[in-house]
């Protein structure tokens, strides 16, 4: 097996909690060849989508600090469809840039490669948006560009959370009461004076037992969630915003949830979703770079990355 992964520099990959890392770290023990590129150096020649790919020797990091855990060979440009499989690891935001890769992966897809999660599916797949196709899981929600709309909803809510569509990592998520002296202040810096569409949903007091992570992977369910729980007065579980991850097993209502979704996932060609679960609500579908695999194998023994090799290895068997 050949792999690309498409994802940031790895030099400045976090190895001790970094999920990308540990599929590598998997795929490499399992003795596949690995290559790496940037989604910037993806490109269309002559017709194909190519990349400038550096083929990669997994050594594997000595400490928490330590950076030279691979050793890179002489880059070269192939197309996308010579290789066993594409992995999608770059980071959000979902920009511009991060779009029109997401369109040259769906026509390297169509040239043959294999390229997970699909292109397609990322663009559907807004990370804030998507849990609107799944309405029965979710708490009362609002999508809208205007700031009135917002404030009806704090009224009749009592208790909101707003945030932007294309945040990440907890950034510009705010939670708002009737009481708040700074809700105007607040709307006008996220929604940009009316032009630019948030999300406000009910607040969920469940949130300070922790915003669950459940990995779906290749249409399986991981037994365990990593409970992102907020520290220190904040509303946010992020672990960006300095959230306590916890590994613990899913509960029944978890499960629902994730078996529901299970199954339209894996048909819009993704092989790996991360849910975010707060109490008994589903409040994001995470597609372009989901993380949280070594946490759960830290703390459960359960081998989360060689689930995900597993998947990517049917996939490309079954192409």
């Amino acid at each position: 097996m050949h792999i690309l992964f498409i994802a940031d520099p790895m030099a400045g990959f976090k190895t001790y909690k970094d999920t990308t890392y540990a599929m590598m770290r998997e795929m490499a023990a399992r003795g596949w060849h690995l290559s790496h590129t940037l989604s910037a150096q993806l490109s269309v020649q002559n017709g194909q989508v190519v990349a400038v790919a550096a083929p990669f020797t997994f050594i594997g990091a000595e400490n928490l600090h330590d950076h030279a855990w691979f050793e890179s060979g002489q880059p070269v440009q192939a197309a996308l469809s010579g290789f066993d499989a594409v992995i999608m690891r770059t980071d959000p935001p979902f920009d511009l840039q991060y779009l029109y890769a997401t369109q040259l992966l769906t026509l390297a897809a169509e040239q043959g490669a294999v390229v997970l999660n699909s292109g397609q599916a990322m663009r559907d797949f807004n990370e804030k948006l998507a849990i609107l196709n799944f309405a029965e899981f979710t708490a009362p929600t609002l999508i809208t560009t205007r700031a009135a709309q917002v404030r009806a909803f704090l009224a009749k809510e009592g208790d909101i959370i707003v945030k932007p569509l294309d945040g990440m990592g907890g950034m510009g998520v705010f939670r708002l009461t009737e009481a708040d002296p700074n809700i105007g202040s607040i709307l006008e810096t996220l929604m940009r004076l009316d032009t630019r569409t948030i999300m406000a949903q009910r607040y969920i007091p469940e949130i300070r037992a922790g915003d669950k992570r459940v990995l779906v992977i290749g249409g399986e369910v991981v037994p365990y969630a990593l409970a992102r729980i907020p520290q220190g007065g904040e509303t946010r579980g992020n672990l960006a915003a300095g959230g306590k991850g916890v590994a613990q097993a899913l509960s029944p209502r978890d499960r629902e949830i994730a078996a529901a979704l299970a199954p339209e996932l894996q048909r819009r060609g993704i092989v790996l979703a991360g849910l975010d679960i707060i109490g008994d609500y589903l409040t994001e579908v995470n597609v372009t770079s989901p993380t949280g695999f070594q946490e759960i194998m830290a703390q459960t023994g359960f081998d989360v990355a060689a689930r995900f090799a597993d998947a990517v290895a049917a996939a490309a068997k079954a192409a």
